[in-house]
């Protein structure tokens, strides 16, 4: 019965992201990007580009557009997964027809940046709540077994297509704005589906592990995870020495708090630091770096 209610709750939370960025997006795209003649990358650059061109409605493009990307995601993902999707673009489609929102601004920066923005926020809240209302990714998941690009240069490829279209019958002028759109728009995407903190790990390799471990625990109350390891080179000689390998998450604005501690332990520590794409659990959130 408690785990009925906790899936009720999440379909319901879920729900509300889904309606929530189908308003943004529509918003986005209404207010900024369809007066002004912006596209963006992706099912929806697409839809705008068309639509542009041959002036055909954007409501009626997304859905046909979006089509084969649905099946897609019935194929690879799930049935329920290709259910959402289909209602989240319908209405989608729907909002676009019926509600009329206010050109906000006829800057061309302005609307660059914002309607990248709100458009983002929209695919990001909907990929959120367990659907997409813009398939590139799932294309670029169905093409990658059979291609030796990676899923991030394949959309990056079919972006580069789009945008060379568009500066062929928009003007380069408008692509290159465009341009502005996709990277607002996918940076938001980032920071909604990733969150705000952007963690990053660290690995140290030193001597004194033990010491910089007690301090990195005691003072600055973060947790450690301690790897076994085996040294392989020294100043002159090759050395075969364990050692113990420091792992720590932490979020991006507390990295230099970290470092600068470490190497007051030990100068010569060797510092490996790397962005995080997702964090759960562990000391992360429970203690922020003292200053």
């Amino acid at each position: 019965m408690k785990r009925r209610r906790v899936n009720f709750r999440k379909e319901i939370i879920n729900t509300l992201l889904i309606t929530t960025g189908i308003f943004s997006a529509a918003f986005g795209l209404k207010g900024f990007l369809i007066p002004n003649e912006f596209i963006d990358g992706g099912v929806t650059g697409i839809s705008l580009l068309i639509s542009s061109i041959t002036n055909w409605p954007i409501s009626i493009l997304i859905i046909v557009i979006n089509v084969p990307f649905i099946w897609l995601g019935y194929k690879r993902i799930n049935k329920l997964y290709a259910i959402k999707t289909l209602i989240a673009i319908l209405i989608l489609s729907l909002v676009l027809y019926f509600i009329n929102f206010p050109q906000v601004t006829n800057d061309k920066l302005l609307t660059a940046v914002f309607g990248g923005f709100f458009l983002g926020t929209g695919i990001g809240l909907a990929m959120r709540g367990g659907c997409v209302i813009d398939g590139t990714e799932l294309l670029a998941v169905y093409i990658n077994p059979k291609s030796f690009l990676s899923v991030g240069q394949i959309i990056l490829t079919i972006n580069i297509a789009i945008f060379g279209v568009a500066a062929f019958f928009l003007g380069v002028q408008s692509a290159l704005y465009s341009i502005l759109t996709y990277l607002a728009a996918s940076q938001t995407i980032n920071y909604i589906i990733q969150g705000f903190d952007e963690y990053t790990a660290v690995t140290i390799i030193s001597p004194k592990s033990e010491l910089v471990k007690n301090v990195i625990i005691r003072q600055l109350h973060r947790g450690v995870t301690v790897y076994k390891g085996e040294r392989g080179f020294g100043k002159n000689t090759i050395e075969d020495k364990d050692i113990d390998i420091l792992y720590v998450v932490i979020t991006r604005l507390d990295v230099s708090r970290l470092v600068s501690t470490v190497q007051q332990v030990d100068p010569n520590a060797f510092i490996i630091t790397h962005s995080v794409s997702e964090v759960k659990g562990g000391l992360i959130k429970r203690h922020v770096l003292s200053h």
